[in-house]
Order: C-alpha cells, then structure tokens, then sequence
C-alpha cells in the first residue's frame, strides 16, 4: 500500500469528484450532510462530569455512534461545545467528560485511556434509560474516538494496547466496541530522546494537526502519522491553526499558554477540524460520502487543509 497524496491534478480531480457524487447518491441518509439540529444535555460518566452533544431525536437515522472527546491537558469540557456540536452534526453521539486525577503530584483536568470502557457502560445504559433525552437512540455497540493534544496521547496510547505513563496510569484494555479514531495536536514522539516509536495501532487513526501548533509540533506530528503501522490512517494539516485551534477560544484558562499564533479564523478552524474528524470516522464505519471526502477530494474542496491517507 502506497500513501494518497491529495492535490495530483486535474485528471485525478475530475475522476474524484465523480466518486464523490455517485458516492453521496448512494450513501445513506445521514452521510448526506450535516445534520441542522443539536441538542446537548449534562451527565456523568463514571462519576466525571460530563456534557453530551447529539442530532435531535426522533429521527429514523438514528441509533448515532458514539464518540468520546478526550480533553487537553487542564482544558474544561466547555472548551470543546463547538467542535463537539459539529462532530454531532455529522451523526454522533459525542460526550465529553471532565476527568480530573493527580500526575506527578500536580492535580488537574488529564484524560486516561480507561474512559473508553467507562463511557460504553454509560453509553449501554443510557441508552435503555427511558427518562434520557437519548433513550433508544445510541449505538453502544460502535465507539470512536476523539482527543486533543495530552487526550489525544492517551488515546494513541489506548489504540496500541499499551500503558505508557503519564497517559495511562492503570492498564486498561480498548473495549471491544472501539472502531476508530481521530485526535487533534497529537504526537507520539519522546521529548527526551526526539525519537518516535512505531504505533502499533489495532483500529484506523487520523491525525489533524495545526500547521502552526508551537505545543505539539507539526514535524512530531508527521512523524507519529508515518509511524502508525497499520493503515487506514489519515494525516491532515490545519493551514493556519495553531494548538488551540479545536477549541472555542484560544489558550483556554488553565491550559498551557500557545505563543505560536494562530492565522486562521478560529470558528472556521473549529469547523474544519471537526469535519475532518467526523468525515473520517464515518469512512472507518463505512460511510461512502466520507471515504469520497478523506480518500479523494477533500483537500481540493478545503483550501484551508492538505491531507495524506494509507488505505
């Protein structure tokens, strides 16, 4: 297998848009487009509080797939409403917990690999809960998953089957019901030696990266993309996005300072980084509409990213 590099010309150009428009004639209802409608709603998951964002029920597209956010290091959960709406958009339930424990002595908001299972067994029986707002209307047999920066390590590290300190404290398999995943500002390189170790992954892995992150940077970046041993995996770069540019506002209170700044309009780095991700984890559940978009065109369409697949 050979890596997909997006922008190869004309002829290329005119041939994928032909897949994509026979692919959205086929594709099912919720693949067509981006749902109008969110509704979101407050929970907990495993005693984290948590917020839940989903397309308006009552429609016959559902039961949605699940998609757990695994939040930065010291980002709030509230940080993410917009990215998360707009992954909801594209039909997912998205929960984003608050995961606070103690690293090194230093108490704080720090995601683990362990949420996974936590949010199936929530999914499972929120889902047979008549007095939520989701009842019947989650698939909790299809978990994905979502993550940014020191969550999006922690799910890196959960998609390889190990339990690498700080992003994993306690060995915690990925439940079975795990299909894909997609993270943001995420590398896998060792910042005292400067190398980057094979990921050995056991589901498809994007990774959507800031092309002017000054936190987890774009070289690191590329060279985690390149180490992911088993494709599908996907590598887009943000053209103007820095660190924070999934997140409602730059440099959120709490979180570690971004001095690298951002160029691109922050709602629209929101925006493109969300369809990104939700694109790709359609593709992985077999969603034509989205391979059309990750696999082919996608880049062509969006001038603010580039994009590089192995499938």
């Amino acid at each position: 297998m050979t890596p997909r590099l997006h922008r190869r010309g004309l002829l290329r150009v005119v041939a994928a848009a032909a897949v994509a428009t026979i692919a959205v004639a086929a594709a099912p209802a919720p693949a067509q487009a981006a749902y109008s409608t969110v509704s979101s709603y407050t929970t907990s998951v495993n005693g984290d509080a948590a917020d839940v964002y989903h397309p308006v029920t009552g429609s016959a597209h559902s039961p949605w797939p699940v998609a757990l956010l695994l939040q930065g290091a010291n980002v709030d959960k509230s940080a993410y409403r917009g990215f998360a709406a707009k992954v909801a958009s594209y039909g997912f339930t998205v929960v984003v917990p608050n995961h606070f424990q103690v690293l090194f002595g230093q108490p704080g908001l720090y995601a683990t690999g362990a949420q996974a299972g936590w949010t199936v067994a929530w999914a499972q029986a929120e889902n047979a809960n008549t007095a939520s707002p989701l009842y019947g209307a989650i698939d909790p047999q299809t978990l994905v998953l979502l993550g940014h920066s020191f969550g999006g390590a922690a799910g890196l590290n959960l998609t390889t089957g190990l339990c690498t300190p700080p992003f994993c404290t306690v060995p915690a398999p990925a439940p079975p019901q795990l299909k894909a995943a997609a993270f943001y500002g995420t590398n896998g390189t060792v910042p005292q030696t400067g190398q980057t170790p094979p990921v050995a992954n056991t589901v498809p892995v994007a990774l959507v990266q800031g092309s002017l992150d000054g936190i987890g940077s774009p070289v690191n970046g590329y060279a985690t993309y390149q180490a992911v041993t088993t494709p599908p995996k996907l590598y887009v770069s943000l053209l103007g996005a820095n660190h924070y540019g999934i997140t409602d506002t730059q440099n959120p209170a709490g979180a570690r300072p971004e001095t690298s700044a951002q160029t691109l309009d922050q709602a629209l780095s929101v925006e493109t980084a969300a369809r990104w991700s939700a694109l790709w984890l359609r593709a992985q559940l077999g969603d034509p509409v989205g391979q059309a978009w990750v696999y082919s065109v996608g880049d062509f369409f969006d001038a603010n990213a580039t994009a590089e697949s192995v499938h």
